[in-house]
């Protein structure tokens, strides 16, 4: 004689899953854009701290060859010895380690000679779209 049992299946319906896309679809559609704008936010700030780090190191440079490099070679003579004199004689570099950084999206920095608002140079990130001028995130960033 043959018995057939059956067996309670367990598991999910249709309609549970459903629900439980659109609650993981509402948190995501509320977190996600206050997730990175905090993001964008991040990389601006990481950015300024880079310009008045690559800044800060011109000076030093400056103060060594007796003036801040020409506008031609940018931020090369921080990490790479020159070949004019007398700045090649009288450079003590590196004055960073390693290679040059880039800015929050990837982008190298600007060097710029004479630089913004007057000052002697300038180094200025283009922002996340790499071009000049932009608003929020994609405009330029320098230090003031």
């Amino acid at each position: 004689m043959t018995t057939t049992q059956k067996t309670a299946q367990r598991g999910f319906t249709l309609l549970e899953m459903l629900v439980v896309m659109v609650l993981i679809g509402l948190l995501a559609g509320l977190v996600g854009p206050r997730l990175f704008g905090k993001v964008d936010t991040s990389k601006v700030q990481t950015t300024l701290v880079q310009i008045k780090l690559l800044e800060n190191s011109v000076s030093m440079m400056a103060l060594d060859i007796n003036a801040p490099p020409p506008a031609g070679v940018g931020l090369a003579w921080l990490v790479q010895r020159p070949d004019t004199e007398p700045a090649r004689t009288l450079w003590k570099g590196p004055y960073i380690d390693g290679a040059l950084p880039k800015d929050g999206w990837g982008n190298a920095f600007l060097y710029q000679i004479p630089g913004l608002n007057g000052r002697e140079f300038s180094v200025i990130s283009l922002g996340s779209d790499g071009q000049p001028g932009g608003e929020g995130t994609a405009a330029d960033i320098a230090t003031k």
